[in-house]
């Protein structure tokens, strides 16, 4: 379009030498004064229309060549399913020649499932890793997820960088997006959260009670707060302890004893460093509200975090979606968000906030992986990110404040500007072995240990067994 607008203005000014040397020979000067004025006039015209030509070509989206049907199959979680309805949307204004069929469910796993197991795939799934189904943990066993490492090199689309250079450093780096260790990705980061201790700010102001530094300072709020008829903890359900004992492992071990623990290191468990966190998780058990355990169950979790509402708790291990889960719940007077990491094991000691994402994963055997593909690579799009972050849904991307709108949001995600450190990856993947599962003997176990069903030796002996068996199972 560049060379239109030159070859439009050097002909004007050819056009215009031509008449003034056509009219020197003693021509009527006043007629080539205004054929000179008019050709300058027609040269100007066609350089604007040049200019309008230009704009409006460079600001037409570019046709897309991408076309067919894809399935997409998303969990319902706390983030809602407008957003999906949305961008799955905007995807198809983007490309006129495909068609997604969405479907969205909050029992996803159940909805799909038996369609997958009579040979009906879903094109690309939203299902993160650590439901009580484990889904794509199973796939995962069965090399049942395609291989995503291409995504990372794909522009995303409208933009001029990668996918791999629009994530943040980090996470593709863990166990959780490379889950066999062997430097390919096949779960996409999407939306984040780090994970920390959710409490009534509000409470703090009207008691003029500081916020707990160090797991002793924890302790002795503890003993304030029961003085008041208020307990110091509570949880949803069990598995909300993931992220909890992650950022503590990291917390009292570092970062290499935490990746010890996550392939399954012989002997790693029944360390000191292990049994300091299982001793101080156990000691939660006499400052956990009472009703705690009974409600810690998929039908009745919402009445464990009611009661951090109702100031009957003041801390409980959550994510960001806890904003918008009990968005519509009632509340104590002047009740307001507050987070902050764990307490430090001492004074002055790291704090670490364990930082859980979701993730997006294709089928092996879907029938449109490279759509699938493209439509994984737009997740990353600002486009898409700004329609994710008004469902409080943040990616893991360059920019992603710039869409925080809510400052409920701005609070949970200024946490590492604040001193807090994160913590990122799980559990190594292993081929299935019968009956062993380190979700349930880890964090499910603790329901048993708060009522004292289980002792804490026994945990740990348990824990260890499983991870022995596991190592012996790793990929």
């Amino acid at each position: 379009m560049k060379l239109k607008k030159v070859m439009a203005i050097t002909c004007a000014a050819a056009m215009a030498a031509a008449s003034l040397a056509g009219c020197s020979g003693g021509g009527n000067e006043t007629t080539a004064a205004a054929t000179s004025a008019e050709t300058t006039a027609a040269a100007a015209g066609e350089e604007a229309a040049a200019e309008e030509t230009e704009a409006a070509e460079s600001e037409a989206p570019a046709e897309s060549s991408l076309e067919g049907t894809l399935k997409v199959a998303a969990f319902d979680g706390g983030y809602g399913t407008e957003m999906w309805t949305e961008v799955t949307q905007k995807f198809m204004e983007n490309n006129p020649g495909v068609t997604i069929e969405l479907t969205a469910e909050k029992n996803l796993e159940e909805v799909i499932s038996p369609l997958m197991k009579a040979g009906e795939y879903p094109d690309i799934v939203y299902l993160a890793t650590g439901r009580e189904l484990a889904l794509p943990e199973t796939l995962l066993k069965d090399n049942a997820i395609a291989d995503i490492t291409d995504v990372l090199s794909m522009t995303v689309p409208g933009e001029d960088v990668t996918v791999g250079e629009k994530i943040v450093p980090g996470f593709t780096d863990t166990l959780v997006t490379n889950p066999y260790n062997d430097g390919k990705t096949y779960l996409a980061p999407m939306f984040y959260s780090p994970c920390g201790l959710w409490y009534d700010a509000g409470l703090f102001e009207s008691k003029g009670w500081e916020l707990p530094e160090t797991w002793d300072d924890m302790w002795a709020l503890g003993d304030t707060a029961k003085a008041d008829g208020i307990s110091l903890f509570t949880y949803p359900v069990a598995g909300y302890f993931d992220a909890f004992m992650f950022g503590l492992l990291t917390e009292i071990g570092g970062a290499d004893f935490y990746n010890q623990a996550m392939t399954y290191a012989d002997g790693i468990w029944e360390t000191d460093e292990a049994r300091q966190a299982f001793d101080l998780i156990a000691k939660l058990a006499d400052y956990t509200e009472p009703t705690t355990v009974g409600n810690a169950n998929s039908d009745n979790f919402k009445k464990n975090q009611q009661l951090v509402l109702d100031d009957k708790a003041i801390f409980m291990p959550n994510g960001n979606w806890i904003i918008g889960e009990m968005a519509d719940a009632p509340r104590a007077e002047g009740f307001k968000w507050g987070f902050m990491p764990l307490p430090a094991m001492e004074e002055g000691g790291d704090r670490y906030a364990f930082t859980f994402f979701e993730q997006m994963w294709i089928p092996e055997a879907a029938e449109n992986k490279d759509l699938a593909k493209a439509f994984l690579a737009y997740m990353y799009s600002d486009e898409a990110a700004a329609i994710f972050a008004k469902s409080g849904a943040i990616q893991p991307i360059e920019g992603a404040s710039e869409f925080i709108t809510n400052e409920d949001s701005k609070l949970i995600y200024s946490i590492y500007d604040n001193g807090a450190k994160a913590s990122m990856g799980g559990f190594a993947t292993t081929e299935a072995v019968e009956g062993v599962s380190m979700k349930d003997t880890l964090f499910f176990t603790i329901d048993s240990i708060m009522t004292g069903d289980k002792t804490v030796d026994e945990w740990q002996a348990a824990v260890e067994e499983v991870s022995d068996q596991l190592r012996a199972a790793m990929k």
